[in-house]
């Protein structure tokens, strides 16, 4: 649904780039003619990916080993990059999140997810933000939400808060740096299947496919779904959507918003048996 050569010209910088969601946008981008950076924390793992990516596109991928946790480690990785073609796109796609009782939970727990999400997304959206500014470089940031951003997430408390936070970002700064050209957009996907996810966030087999199901279509999401959505919102054509937040998962947040949802449960019989009862009185 995309002509070739749609990124041209383009630089897109991901992080987490080198796994899951983070990859397959990567992928998609590359493939549309952006050149690639990928920032993560194991250099085997980005050195693969963009081996792989670049034997399958023909374009340019250039990695580096970064805690984005670290405001300094992010400025020698971005200067590293900065002189030569440097991107005018920023993904903020890395992300950690775990399964928990929040009342066991420890400080240090808490702070594993807040530290990456929180500060390492604020951290590469100001790092990146201060260079285009100074330059006046038009530049479109897209941050990776969940929908619990507006709903909450019972078990999965932190990561509920860290993605409000980015949301509030990506909405403060679409009208604080709309003006100096800076796009902001974020995208709340659903049950977007990945091993890595689905082996760290559920406790036993079973789990993850049972969730895969929960939508309303009947079925998870495919990544070339997620791709195009990433590939359209990046493009030009989408330059008036701004500040705002996607959903893609399926009307799954819809379902779980009623409280009768889960009476899809129930069979033809027990449908029956229900209409064939005498009518409540109020």
């Amino acid at each position: 649904m995309f002509k070739s050569g749609l990124y041209d010209g383009r630089c897109a910088l991901i992080t987490g780039g080198g796994t899951g969601l983070g990859r397959t946008m990567a992928n998609r981008l590359a493939e549309l003619g952006a050149e690639i950076i990928i920032l993560g924390r194991r250099e085997d793992v980005l050195k693969q990916a963009a081996e792989e990516m670049e034997a399958a596109y023909g374009k340019r991928v250039r990695y580096a080993s970064v805690d984005i946790r670290d405001a300094a480690a992010i400025d020698v990785a971005l200067d590293s990059f900065w002189d030569d073609t440097p991107p005018d796109i920023l993904v903020n796609n890395a992300a950690g999140n775990f399964t928990a009782k929040f009342e066991e939970l420890s400080p240090r727990a808490v702070d594993a997810v807040l530290n990456i999400v929180v500060h390492g997304t604020a951290y590469m959206t100001l790092a990146c933000g201060k260079r285009w500014i100074a330059a006046g470089t038009k530049a479109t940031v897209l941050s990776i939400t969940v929908t619990a951003a507006f709903t909450g997430a019972p078990y999965m408390v932190p990561s509920a808060m860290a993605k409000a936070s980015v949301l509030a970002m990506t909405r403060s700064l679409a009208v604080e740096w709309g003006s100096k050209g800076i796009r902001f957009v974020a995208v709340a996907p659903g049950p977007f299947p990945t091993p890595g996810a689905w082996k760290n966030l559920f406790p036993r087999p079973g789990l993850g496919e049972h969730m895969e199901n929960r939508p309303p279509v009947g079925r998870p999401g495919r990544h070339d779904e997620f791709a195009d959505l990433i590939a359209y919102l990046l493009s030009d054509q989408a330059g008036f959507i701004h500040g705002e937040q996607i959903v893609i998962d399926g009307g799954n947040w819809l379902k779980r918003a009623s409280a009768f949802s889960d009476l899809d449960v129930l069979t033809d019989e027990d449908w029956a048996e229900m209409k064939a009862r005498p009518a409540a009185k109020k």
